[in-house]
Parts: C-alpha cells; structure tokens; sequence
C-alpha cells in the first residue's frame, strides 16, 4: 500500500518487506525502478510536475529521510519507518551474490564506480559485477547500449536527483535490465571516498547531522528540510492532500 506524503505515494514497507520486493524485482521480466525520496526530494517535487511523475511511477518508492517518516506522520498517515536507500541497496547486493544476478554501477567521479567494484566484490563473494561507467557523460545512448551489452540485471544509477530519477525513467527500459535503484551518492560510500555515519547515528535519525558535521557546506540544503514538516502541518489542518 502507498501512503501519500505531500503528493509523492511512499511503499509502507520495512526494510525488510522492501529487500524482498526488490529481490523479485531484479528476477522479474520487464523493468522497474527505485527511488528513494528524503525531503529534499519532496521540495523538488511540489514545484515540479515532472519529477514528482517520475517518482510516483516508480516500482518502488522508499521513504529514505526520517523527515519524510516525520511528515507522515504529521499528515496522520504513519509509515512503518525509515528505508536509506544505501541499506536497501546492501539487502539487494547479498540477494545477487547468491543468485547470480549481474550488477553495473553507474556514476560518480572517474574511477570511483571500479574501486566500488573491487570493494562490493570482496564484501559480498559471489557477486557479480559486469560493468562499471562514471557520472561524467553528455550522450545517453553509448551508456544504453553498454549497459544492455553487458546483460545487466540490476543497475545502480549514482547520478544525483532529480538527474538518476529521469535517466531511469527515460532510459530503463532499453538497457535491458530488470531493476535499476537510484543510489545518490553511494558509490562513493562503497568505494571507500566518503564515509557514513556510525551505527549510532543511523538508528537515531540523525544521520543527516552527521553528514552536516562532515560538511558544513550543506547547511543551505538542510535549513530548507524544516519546510517539509510545515508544508505537511499545513496539509493536515487544511485537508490538502499536497
């Protein structure tokens, strides 16, 4: 079932109940993808028509920022919880490297999708990895065809949102893979570059924090996440749905 959080329809799904969906998925005939919306995302959305179509013609929209679960909440239509897309991605993983699902790994900076690889490969025996690209490309064809030449099963696409939503859902179905996840900046999280907060920090919500404390230069960003909690208070008392 969705659950509408300021007009983007989120799976109430667990991590869990979401690895599994996504395992079926990536073995299925035909094609899907995966977003994971935080409140940016959201923000994106109101304004754009567009992104916020693309998004909800996803096979599976996770709820990745704990502002979105908060939100939900607010509209008084709860979510089971938080899915991060990166923990999604690591269910996903051990589901390929038991049964043999073929994974490309597309974008960030040169060099970083193949250090990814070798990393992905030690962590989770078994997986296969047929092919790397960076996010550094004008022509989307040559990208396309690579992939479908590589017979990949399931593609992360690391371009960034709204860039990896379109790109999915503009070129998903002629890659010939069966699944594709937008994963934002994950790659360079599993290539070692960037690092994620500690355990303590995730199970807490405060991830984001974390990431500001590692970067001060995102506080533009995350001072406009309060807006979504207003935007949804604001729905709730007025009866919109958006």
């Amino acid at each position: 079932m969705r659950i509408d959080v300021l007009g983007v329809g989120f799976d109430d799904v667990t991590l869990d109940e979401a690895a599994d969906i996504g395992g079926v998925l990536a073995g299925s005939e035909g094609f899907s993808y995966v977003v994971t919306p935080n409140p940016e995302f959201l923000l994106q959305a109101k304004k754009d028509e567009e992104f916020r179509a693309v998004l909800n013609g996803a096979g599976l929209v996770l709820a990745d920022g704990v502002g979105v679960v908060k939100a939900a909440g607010i509209l008084g239509r709860p979510l089971k919880g938080r899915v991060p897309g990166i923990d999604f991605a690591a269910r996903l993983l051990a589901h390929m490297a038991k049964t043999g699902r073929r994974l490309f790994l597309l974008g960030a900076k040169p060099g970083v999708a193949e250090t990814a690889a070798a990393n992905l490969q030690k962590q989770y025996p078994g997986l296969m990895v047929c092919g790397t690209h960076d996010g550094y490309f004008k022509e989307d064809g040559p990208i396309v065809a690579e992939i479908r030449e590589a017979h990949a099963d399931v593609v992360f696409v690391c371009l960034g949102a709204p860039r990896q939503e379109f790109w999915m859902a503009r070129n998903g179905k002629d890659t010939g893979a069966h699944l594709m996840v937008g994963l934002g900046g994950s790659l360079d999280v599993f290539a070692g570059v960037v690092e994620r907060a500690p355990e303590a920090w995730q199970k807490t919500g405060m991830e984001w924090l974390y990431r500001l404390l590692k970067e001060p230069r995102r506080i533009g960003r995350m001072a406009k996440l309060p807006m979504v909690l207003v935007d949804a208070a604001v729905c709730r008392v007025s009866g919109r749905r958006k």
